[in-house]
């Protein structure tokens, strides 16, 4: 397997809309698990393939934790077709998005249509984090940040620091 390297703000790419995989095959289960072992390796609880540069509806989710066995989801070209009515509140992160996190609201319960790793049609009914954690990355899928769920304010303080880590790791340019 491959660990990728994530794509980080204020980096474009994180705003693309993702395209629907047209088939499911032997690539797209390696890609599947390479997506896994790079969320493995962050570490993170989920991954949408725009992170690491593939604008593909694909996502990843584990939300066991340590000490508990894996429990890898594979969502391809997932889709919400339903919300609950009630709203819950986690505190968010992202791999994109590096040490920092907002509390968000959502609804506290999806309905997820999509494919799983062999192509086979599914449904979920999902509530707690794993609603939390669908939504998060569906919404990668669609050019969407949680930073876009905060207040204008916090998101604009957000992107200057992230803009301001990328000027100072970019090589510095030699005149003549």
């Amino acid at each position: 397997m491959t660990i990728k390297p994530l794509i980080i703000l204020p980096d474009p790419v994180l705003r693309q809309v993702s395209k629907p995989l047209e088939r499911v095959d032997d690539a797209t289960r390696k890609f599947a698990d390479d997506m896994l072992d790079t969320m493995y390796d962050a570490p993170g609880i989920g991954l949408a393939a725009i992170q690491i540069g593939e604008p593909l509806r694909m996502l990843v989710i584990d939300l066991a934790k340590e000490g508990e066995d894996k429990a890898p989801h594979v969502f391809i070209n997932p889709q919400i077709v339903a919300s609950g009515d009630d709203i819950s509140v986690y505190e968010e992160g992202c791999l994109s998005i590096p040490d920092y996190y907002a509390e968000v609201e959502r609804p506290e319960t999806v309905t997820v249509t999509y494919l799983d790793r062999d192509g086979k049609a599914q449904e979920m009914v999902a509530d707690g984090l794993m609603a939390t954690c669908l939504q998060h990355e569906i919404d990668h899928l669609n050019g969407v940040l949680f930073i876009d769920h905060i207040s204008k304010l916090k998101r604009d303080m957000v992107v200057r620091k992230f803009k301001k880590l990328a000027r100072e790791k970019a090589p510095q340019r030699l005149v003549g």
